[in-house]
């Protein structure tokens, strides 16, 4: 019964967002909404590309509109509410959509995490085993890698939202964020949360620790593969299929590891700074990441840059 009262006391949470920084938030609203646009706008024709240009028929391209199609979720999952924040005063959501919002980010996040390392699997095969690609990277083997990458993202959030939701939650229920993050909640609770501590190491360890080691090793043998070609054209074109992974990958973790693996300030006023660097960096980390994933394919990539041509070349022919 106690348990109960507590947790209605949390019938809705309040977003701090930037309201420390009432003069950065119009500006902010701006920043964000183009780029939310952007990451729309980008992910959307990479999708179309690849569905209706049959050159991209292959599994690379496949996992490559599945990013763009998790991109645009994982941004419309917490976008809207951002821009929702700037605008309003009073920032409060309810105790249902919060942890709608945290399941669907969590779900994103961690999906993105394993399709990447599939990604980087397609490419150690296509560069250290061509002759066996067709057969090891087969319609029914990238569809499956692709599925399974969504139903253990969908998983692990659906456990770690579960967690959450099941705590009390009393007293001061000011998410110190601008949407659900998980770990913001969780400092909310007025119960024990080792469980969720233990919960999300483990976590963590699975969908960040095991691919980034996975990634790691299909690259050490992508680069010793590509260092036995004797020409250096050769070299060139077998890296130029796989480089705009790798950028992606980098920005990705670096981002991660930025935001999760820097020490925090003892100094108040420090504290205040690193507040709002860590609150920019999310920002960073659930925008402009997927804003840039197109753009690096795009330029990277011959076949995405004819596909595009080839669209827009469409477009003006059937509007005329």
């Amino acid at each position: 019964m106690d348990s109960a009262n507590q947790t209605a006391s949390a019938a809705q949470f309040v977003l701090l967002g930037l309201s420390a920084h009432p003069k950065l938030e119009k500006t902010f609203f701006v920043l964000i909404l183009s780029m939310y646009l952007v990451v729309l706008l980008g992910n959307g024709v990479l999708i179309l590309v690849t569905i209706l240009d049959p050159h991209l028929h292959t599994p690379m391209y496949f996992f490559l509109g599945n990013l763009s199609f998790l991109d645009i979720c994982y941004t419309t999952s917490s976008v809207p509410l951002i821009l929702d924040s700037f605008l309003t005063p009073r920032k409060t959501i309810s105790f249902s959509a919060c942890f709608g919002q945290m399941f669907l980010s969590f779900a994103m996040g961690a999906t993105e995490c394993v399709l990447l390392s599939m990604m980087a699997f397609d490419r150690y095969v296509a560069i250290c085993n061509p002759l066996r690609y067709p057969v090891i990277m087969s319609k029914a083997a990238y569809v499956s890698m692709a599925i399974s990458s969504w139903a253990a993202g969908s998983a692990a959030s659906m456990v770690q939202t579960s967690l959450a939701m099941r705590l009390p939650f009393c007293g001061d229920n000011v998410i110190n964020h601008f949407t659900c993050e998980i770990l913001a909640v969780l400092k909310l609770a007025c119960a024990d949360i080792s469980i969720n501590v233990i919960s999300m190491g483990v976590t963590n360890v699975i969908f960040l620790g095991v691919p980034v080691l996975f990634i790691s090793f299909s690259y050490v043998f992508i680069l010793a593969t590509i260092l036995r070609i004797p020409s250096a054209e050769g070299r060139k074109k077998a890296f130029s299929t796989c480089s705009a992974h790798l950028t992606v990958v980098v920005i990705f973790y670096g981002t991660i590891l930025f935001m999760y693996g820097k020490p925090k300030s003892k100094d108040p006023w420090g504290a205040d700074k690193q507040d709002l660097t860590d609150k920019l960096v999310s920002l960073f980390y659930g925008v402009v990441t997927p804003m840039l994933n197109p753009i690096i394919y795009s330029l990277r990539n011959k076949d995405v840059k004819a596909a595009v041509r080839n669209l827009v070349v469409f477009q003006k022919y059937f509007t005329q």
